[in-house]
């Protein structure tokens, strides 16, 4: 969410460690773009269960990050599979993190790096799930959607929602 140099190189390091990478542009790029509409994989929908949301929101999101990436490339002039590219930056990143982790500790920490990073991506998209589910922004004549405002995010200033997503909205 940030815009500064270092804090958005941050972001892919965090992200990094779940080899999550398309993430930081599908998330800032598209669904705080698209955020509370059918078009946004990251927005769960009334009634749907977590375990039919998250295949949707992974795929789509890997699918819609790779599309803005690409576009902001061509937008430039610029091929898509270069070093600028900030989905194959980022997961060139959990390339070298793994990597090294694996030439320090062996192929036997393997399996555990998979697990912690399913883990930590599951963990992003039930944050999705919880801060955006059945809300649906409402559609003007034209078929443009109203903005976005606070009523599209279950997230809250209340003590017990910044304890239970850890401060994440914030």
């Amino acid at each position: 969410h940030k815009s500064e140099k270092l804090e958005k190189w941050l972001a892919k390091v965090a992200l990094a460690q779940s080899f999550y990478g398309h993430f930081y542009v599908e998330h800032n790029h598209g669904h705080h773009v698209r955020v509370a509409t059918p078009e946004d994989p990251a927005s769960s929908r009334y009634k749907e269960n977590f375990w039919f949301f998250l295949p949707r929101s992974v795929i789509g999101g890997l699918r819609s990050g790779w599309r803005i990436e690409s576009a902001r490339l061509r937008r430039q002039g610029r091929r898509t599979w270069s070093y600028r590219n900030n989905i194959l930056n980022a997961w060139a990143m959990s390339v070298v993190l793994f990597g090294s982790l694996i030439a320090a500790f062996g192929w036997e920490i393997a399996p555990w790096l998979a697990v912690q990073a399913i883990a930590g991506f599951t963990f992003l998209e039930t944050a999705n799930y919880l801060e955006h589910y059945g809300l649906l922004r409402a559609k003007r004549p034209d078929g443009s959607y109203v903005r976005c405002s606070p009523e599209d995010s279950w997230n809250s200033d209340h003590v017990v929602s910044n304890l239970f997503l850890y401060q994440l909205q914030r």
